[in-house]
């Protein structure tokens, strides 16, 4: 069970949202790249970035702060990256400048073909990041609630060739109320590729109820606030669960 630190960015600063909410954003360093790395220092095995300000805008809009992160991360972390990718180019441009995994989600949604171009032209390396609220998929930065229920989504998305998808339950996310569990096994059943879950990872009892579902091909959860926040310690909760999942195989 990797445990994934999230650096949201918003106007060049790492941030936090509730619920996806731009202006109730907690600023917790003007430093991105620092705060990066220091993730790295404390065992993260892989980077989550989303460009906020590009979710809403339609294109990139932190490049200088993604540059320097990607700058002061070692090469052995991978860092994936959402918010604003909505055409071919973009993606090229932030694989180009050393990102890994590009997270497609709002023109995912909106164009099911990109994503299909995308992975023929880009394999291994195509992310879908599906936003839900009680299993019907969020776009434009959460602020449009759509007619596309999660699940029949990643299953065509899970056909198309992507690496993995994001599964993010809006009503968790930033809230410090635990994830949900159910509907993400739910979605990680109804596919064959990796589930990545996001929204409401904020203690150890979290992660310890992600790693008796890891079976489910469950591979990882993206954590945000908890960590910053102070309720998750970051290092502790990776080398839990590592532990609990070696002693699951066993």
């Amino acid at each position: 069970m990797l445990l994934i630190p999230a650096i949201d960015l918003k106007e060049g600063q790492c941030v936090r949202l509730k619920q996806g909410l731009m202006h109730e954003a907690t600023v917790f360093s003007d430093q991105p790249a620092q705060m990066a790395q220091h993730w790295c220092a404390q065992g993260a095995r892989r980077l989550h970035l989303v460009d906020l300000d590009g979710a809403f805008a339609g294109k990139p809009q932190n490049l200088t702060a993604i540059k320097a992160i990607l700058a002061e991360v070692p090469a052995s972390v991978p860092v994936q990256l959402g918010g604003g990718i909505r055409d071919l180019a973009t993606i090229e441009k932030y694989l180009a400048m050393g990102l890994q995994y590009v997270i497609i989600g709002t023109a995912a949604v909106k164009d099911p073909h990109l994503v299909e171009e995308a992975c023929r032209l880009f394999p291994g390396q195509i992310i879908v990041g599906l936003d839900a609220k009680e299993g019907w998929v969020a776009i434009n930065g959460w602020a449009q609630i759509t007619e596309h229920r999660a699940t029949d989504l990643a299953q065509r998305f899970d056909a198309a060739g992507v690496d993995s998808i994001i599964y993010t339950d809006i009503g968790r996310d930033g809230m410090m109320n635990g994830v949900n569990i159910q509907a993400t096994c739910q979605l990680a059943d109804a596919i064959n590729i990796p589930v990545i879950a996001s929204g409401g990872v904020s203690h150890l009892d979290d992660v310890k109820a992600l790693c008796q579902v890891a079976n489910h091909h469950i591979i990882g959860a993206i954590t945000g606030r908890a960590i910053y926040e102070g309720s998750l310690d970051f290092a502790r909760a990776q080398q839990a669960a590592d532990q609990w999942c070696s002693d699951l195989d066993d």
